[in-house]
């Protein structure tokens, strides 16, 4: 049994017991969270029920399990004979998620 479901922009292909890493989501540690914009979902007999765009009623339980923040990008522009450079870098916060259950 899987599903896919939408958070922060982006989708996700889910099942019961696994670790997901998501943008920042709001709560405290150990929160129980549910996640529903569910778009597709596969039952234990393996029939596809499928959204347009998400499915009602479906929706999946997970846990916060802790907040971090993601690798270091630097963004390095120059212009060249110029004397001008500019460099920054860009940490993302991210959330880590164990999902629960999946329930339809």
């Amino acid at each position: 049994m899987f599903a896919i479901v939408e958070t922060g922009g982006k989708q996700y292909r889910v099942a019961p017991n696994d670790k997901l890493i998501v943008e920042k989501i709001t709560g405290e540690i150990g929160t129980k969270i549910s996640l529903e914009k569910v778009l597709l979902i596969n039952n234990e007999n393996g029939e596809i029920s499928l959204g347009s765009p998400f499915l009602e009623g479906v929706k999946v339980e997970a846990e916060i399990i802790k907040f971090f923040k993601n690798d270091k990008v630097i963004i390095f522009k120059k212009r060249r004979r110029q004397n001008s450079r500019r460099k920054r870098g860009h940490r993302q916060q991210q959330t880590l998620l164990k999902v629960l259950s999946i329930k339809s």
